[in-house]
């Protein structure tokens, strides 16, 4: 398997910024683009765990737009072939920091190359727990 093909490894670092942008913007049209339009679909929260886009979609539909800004480090892109792909990161906003995880399929759907969450994960890091800069 070809691990982290420059011409994917662009696509899918292209489509993770467009995803932060639109997190940080509320635009819950793209986020809502982005992810795989299945009932097959996960994102586990902070404190929800959603299971399906018809979850998802209502959680970002009604998530408030206030303070969403955030500030990423240690971003690792790792593509599997030229279709599948993790994203990892830490995150941190001004009164928290934490880390989010997403897997990227290359579906069929029109737009972004194909390209589409079909889980992730974000969870909160202990204000104690150290993360170098």
């Amino acid at each position: 398997m070809d691990i982290n093909l420059p011409d994917i490894h662009a696509e899918v670092s292209a489509v993770f910024a467009l995803y932060e942008q639109a997190l940080t913007s509320n635009d819950v049209t793209l986020l809502d683009q982005l992810f795989w339009d299945s009932p097959h679909t996960v994102r586990y929260g902070v404190g929800e765990n959603l299971v399906g886009i018809e979850a998802i979609r209502a959680f970002r539909n009604a998530r408030s737009p206030v303070g969403l800004a955030r500030e990423l480090r240690h971003t690792v892109i790792t593509t599997f072939g030229r279709d599948v792909a993790t994203a990892m990161t830490e995150f941190a906003r001004p009164a928290v920091s934490g880390r989010q995880s997403q897997t990227w399929v290359r579906t069929a759907a029109p737009g972004h190359g194909g390209w589409r969450v079909v889980a992730a994960h974000v969870s909160l890091l202990p204000k104690s727990t150290p993360t170098p800069p």
